[in-house]
């Protein structure tokens, strides 16, 4: 079934954007409109880091779903902003987990507010977005989401778990992206297949479709920190690494390098002491040793296998905006 725009005008991102703009400023509206706290500082605050430049990939993903499935009602356009409300709310606390200062180039709400009020700025949008859930009384939904809170907590405490800790597996580290990531995104894709009435097969593939997305976008995410510049990004480079973090490009290096080199590697990781320097000696390693480019050749396999689950659908404008929407997420540059 054609649902939108002709298929064959549908190349790129902006293209997307084009096509489904009325919808994705309708899930403006409900983001805006549902901020209504009678306590200012909250309003102030959520609206910081809601208009900070994100590009509402779960929204947006949630949407073409329905649309792929055949939905044609308005539901979608709350939903998405309930998504948006639980992905913000994580980004609030991971920025006090993280002690970070910047977030897409704007001062984080930490920094601005402090961390009390972040984090309780983050509880309040994690209880708007239940208590609107709850409203819409569709189990399904309910059950999707509580699933994906759940797992994205569990991914944050794998994670601080495992900070500072070289010897992490990369079955360890890919379930930590699995359950931090990929949960919320895979329950956006699942979420439009429910309301869109699709059947039970199609409502698994597009959560798997969502699942090798979100690992995807993870992994190319991972890269950044070692490849981009860091005035586009929008923090500083190697700042995962300075943070402890033991990610797929830096798994992979410390499987491929010297021993003097994987010695220093984990020593700056166990006590967070990483200089100029060394930083500039592992890019270096990972360019030697193909580190980067490891990490990217699994996030485009894993887009490889997200296409393979489109399969299952008869071609048509969500359609090709879903595969168009899976190759920005893993080839963007912030």
């Amino acid at each position: 079934m054609q649902n939108g725009p002709a298929t064959s005008t549908i190349h790129t991102m902006a293209d997307v954007w084009d096509a489904y703009r009325d919808e994705l400023e309708g899930v403006e509206d409900q983001v805006r409109k549902n901020l209504d706290s009678s306590v200012t500082l909250v309003n102030t605050v959520a609206a910081h880091i809601l208009s900070g430049g994100g590009k509402r990939i779960r929204p947006l993903l949630l949407l073409l779903c329905a649309r792929l499935c055949g939905y044609s009602a308005k539901d979608h356009l709350i939903l998405g902003s309930l998504v948006e409300y639980i992905h913000t709310a994580t980004l609030l606390h991971d920025d006090v987990v993280d002690d970070a200062d910047l977030r897409r180039g704007r001062q984080t709400a930490r920094k601005v507010w402090g961390n009390q009020v972040s984090i309780l700025v983050g509880d309040y949008l994690y209880s708007k977005a239940i208590c609107q859930i709850v409203g819409f009384r569709n189990q399904a939904i309910n059950e999707v989401l509580s699933e994906a809170c759940r797992k994205m907590a569990e991914g944050e405490v794998l994670q601080l778990y495992y900070n500072g800790n070289p010897q992490i597996t990369e079955f360890e580290y890919r379930r930590i992206v699995e359950y931090k990531t990929a949960s919320l995104i895979a329950a956006s894709c699942r979420i439009g297949a429910i309301i869109g009435n699709a059947s039970a097969d199609q409502q698994a593939t597009l959560f798997r479709f969502g699942q090798h997305l979100g690992v995807a976008f993870q992994l190319a995410d991972d890269t950044l920190d070692y490849a981009a510049n860091g005035d586009r990004l929008g923090k500083s480079l190697g700042q995962d690494l300075r943070q402890g973090k033991a990610t797929l490009p830096l798994l992979h290096l410390l499987q491929q390098c010297p021993d003097a080199d994987r010695q220093m590697i984990k020593d700056r990781m166990e006590t967070r002491t990483l200089t100029e320097a060394d930083l500039h000696r592992i890019i270096s390693l990972m360019q030697e040793y193909g580190s980067i480019m490891y990490a990217m050749e699994r996030a485009h396999e894993l887009v490889v296998a997200a296409n393979v689950d489109l399969a299952l659908f008869e071609d048509s404008s969500p359609k090709r905006a879903l595969a168009v929407v899976a190759d920005y997420m893993v080839n963007r540059d912030r």
